[in-house]
């Protein structure tokens, strides 16, 4: 599935919520990270089971309405951090027993909507894209790069097969008229050879330029990676996964960690499982 899309919905509904809950059983208490609080639907069911706490985090500031009204209902109960997930080792956890962390690697109803954010190819105004402590936007992209770094952009976060042909109009309309999002739109629906009838023309560019924009390749790995590390022994890591360069990553990692290595069979072992959700 892509992340980028344009939902028919108009409320957000966090996903495979019943299936992570009987996953992470909150009902037995613990402490649970929620590195994507977004619209805070995980977290509100774990904070429904009066032995549980959880420390939530997200990158983007516009979450900070829906935590402060869950630290106002759950006082002690609810922290909340505005990070990257890619920093959940820097969080203070000396005096916390983590049992699960979870990642939702998609985007919210809210997110995608939101005209400001830029990340539906159906919104009007200024490419944005940026989901919160970003250098740069898919404005700064999409007007400043040459055409290989674009196509490189395209081809391999987005795997989009015309990118060649999108990067070169891209360069050829820029020297016209600054691009916004419609005049990108175009630019692709006329540099496709191949129109896909399932798919807007637009997702593939759209996805790669939000990918590159949020750093979200590195992200993930960073994040999973600090997140086997503040796991206590027994916990659980569940990943909501989107689209296929996600799903590689993750693979790769848990198999990494499954391999079975050479150590003295004196040392202790700590077990950790990971739940991986497609």
């Amino acid at each position: 599935m892509i992340a980028t899309i344009i939902p028919k919905k108009k409320k957000h509904y966090s996903v495979l919520l019943d299936e992570i809950i009987s996953i992470i059983t909150p009902q037995y208490g613990g402490t649970f990270i929620d590195c994507t609080l977004g619209q805070g639907g995980y977290a509100k069911k774990i904070l429904e089971f009066s032995n549980t706490k959880v420390i939530a985090l997200d990158r983007d500031k516009d979450t900070k309405k829906i935590a402060l009204e869950l630290e106002k209902k759950f006082k002690n109960r609810f922290v909340f951090k505005n990070k990257k997930f890619s920093e959940i080792n820097e969080l203070d956890l000396r005096k916390e027993k983590i049992k699960a962390v979870i990642f939702d690697l998609g985007y919210s109803y809210t997110q995608i909507k939101d005209p400001k954010k830029g990340l539906s190819f159906s919104a009007s105004g200024e490419l944005n894209m940026k989901m919160g402590l970003n250098k740069f936007s898919a404005k700064d992209v999409i007007n400043n790069l040459d055409k290989k770094d674009l196509e490189k952009i395209f081809k391999y976060f987005g795997e989009e097969r015309d990118s060649k042909r999108i990067a070169y109009k891209i360069i050829k309309e820029r020297k016209i008229k600054e691009i916004d999002t419609q005049k990108l739109v175009k630019i692709i629906e006329t540099s496709k050879i191949k129109k896909n009838y399932k798919t807007h023309s637009a997702t593939k560019v759209f996805q790669a330029l939000r990918i590159f924009v949020n750093k979200e390749i590195s992200e993930l790995i960073y994040g999973l990676i600090n997140a086997a590390k503040v796991l206590d022994e027994g916990g659980i890591i569940v990943i909501v996964s989107f689209h296929s360069l996600e799903n590689k990553k993750i693979k790769y990692f848990f198999k990494s960690l499954s391999k079975k290595k050479s150590v003295s069979r004196y040392m202790p072992q700590k077990k950790k499982k990971i739940i991986y959700l497609n």
